[in-house]
C-alpha cells in the first residue's frame, strides 16, 4: 500500500486548544502537513472545517490563527487530535501505523467537557481505542471535513455538525 521509505514518524507539533469554560472537544486524527506547516489545527485550505463552523455559527474567519482562537474560546470549543505520535505517509489517515496516543487528561481535568466530537472515522476509531474507557464520554463520531471525504458536500457537513450546537449556549 505505501512504501517503506515514505514513511516518517512524527510526533504531534500542536499543543492542544482549550480554555477552562471549554465545553466540547473536537478531536481530529493527526495534523495533516499543510496544518503543520501553518501551525493551527485545520490549516489546509481545502478541509472544510472552518467553512462548517462559519456556517454553524453564522460567522465569517480569516485565516488569522488568534482570530480563530479567539472564535473557538467564545464558543467554548477545545481541539486537539485522538494521535500524538504515529508513522504516517504525508498526510493520509489510510498509512497511519505505531500510534502513541494522545494525552487528553490535562483537557478533561481542566475544562467543562460535556462531549467529544470525532472529526472522522480514523479519530474515531483511535478514540475508542485508547480514549473513550478513560475519560467516560462516548464520543460522536461526525462525518470527516478532511478534503479527502468527497462523498460530503459542505451543505451535508453543516447539518451533520449541527449536533454540537446542542452542547453550547
Amino acid at each position: 500500500m505505501h512504501k517503506k521509505d515514505n514513511y516518517k514518524t512524527i510526533i504531534h507539533p500542536l499543543e492542544p486548544f482549550y480554555r477552562d469554560d471549554s465545553r466540547i472537544l473536537i478531536l481530529g486524527s493527526f495534523p495533516s502537513v499543510k496544518t503543520r506547516e501553518y501551525g493551527f489545527f485545520y490549516g489546509h485550505p481545502q478541509n472544510r472545517f472552518w467553512h462548517v463552523m462559519e456556517a454553524l455559527f453564522k460567522e465569517e474567519l480569516s485565516d488569522d490563527v488568534d482570530e480563530r482562537k479567539d472564535f473557538l474560546a467564545r464558543h467554548k470549543i477545545a481541539l486537539y487530535d485522538s494521535i500524538y505520535q504515529c508513522d504516517i505517509v504525508g498526510s493520509s489517515d489510510a498509512s497511519i501505523k505505531n500510534v502513541i496516543a494522545s494525552d487528553l487528561s490535562k483537557i478533561i481535568e481542566n475544562a467543562d467537557i460535556k462531549e467529544v466530537f470525532l472529526n472522522g472515522s480514523t479519530s474515531y476509531k483511535y478514540y475508542k481505542k485508547y480514549h473513550e474507557k478513560n475519560l467516560g464520554l462516548g464520543g460522536v463520531k461526525l462525518p470527516s471535513t478532511s478534503p479527502a471525504n468527497a462523498r460530503y458536500r459542505l451543505d451535508d457537513l453543516v447539518n451533520e455538525w449541527k449536533e454540537i450546537l446542542k452542547y453550547l449556549d
